[in-house]
């Protein structure tokens, strides 16, 4: 398959999730964002257009974030760190945005963390 087309095919998986997800205060989107390097998880209100919280593998507050990389193994790691990062701003229940990416291996391992350590999906 060309790049341009699984490209093409990304975005509109992208749109499709993101047009039925939607957070509030009460009940903020978990965004995760992947990249070649890094793993990125936000806490989003979509009605403010605010960001609450956040965490990264590219975060300075992540502990051990140089042997971190974007694999399911940091992803478990980055899930818990981000379910307590929520917790510290007052979060207890998400709704999951996966980004258009598919519902395993890494996305799988970090929500499955999340909700580990605690987080409502």
């Amino acid at each position: 398959m060309r790049t341009e087309q699984k490209h093409r095919l990304a975005l509109k998986r992208h749109w499709r999730v993101r047009k039925k997800v939607s957070g509030t205060k009460d009940r903020p989107r978990m965004a995760v964002c992947f990249t070649q390097k890094n793993i990125h998880v936000q806490f989003i209100d979509d009605i403010a257009g605010v960001t609450l919280a956040a965490a990264s593998t590219a975060s300075k507050a992540t502990p051990d974030r140089d042997k971190l990389a974007a694999n399911a193994a940091s992803a478990k790691t980055l899930g818990a760190v981000a379910a307590q990062a929520a917790f510290g701003k007052g979060i207890k229940e998400v709704i999951f945005d996966r980004g258009g990416a598919r519902y395993h291996g890494k996305v799988k391992a970090l929500a499955d963390a999340a909700r580990e350590a605690g987080l409502k999906f």
